[in-house]
């Protein structure tokens, strides 16, 4: 069940790191002169994407280890 949960954090986040850099080559398309300023919010989404992702193995660790069978 644990690592169930894991794959699909890890999933969302693969997803959530698309719709980042999908949305950053969209506005530099349309607006160029503000590529240097959309880089830092690019980067700052990628690593809130990727904190979300490093929290799916801490759950799925406490969930297979709470719901132990003994």
């Amino acid at each position: 069940m644990g690592a169930g949960a894991a794959t699909i954090a890890s999933a969302g986040a693969a997803i959530g790191i698309g719709n980042v850099l999908s949305s950053s080559i969209h506005s530099v398309a349309r607006n160029p002169s503000l590529a240097k300023q959309l880089f830092g919010y690019a980067i700052l989404g990628f690593a809130l994407t990727e904190a979300i992702a490093s929290f799916a193995p801490m759950m799925a660790f406490l969930i297979s280890f709470v719901f132990q069978v003994r």
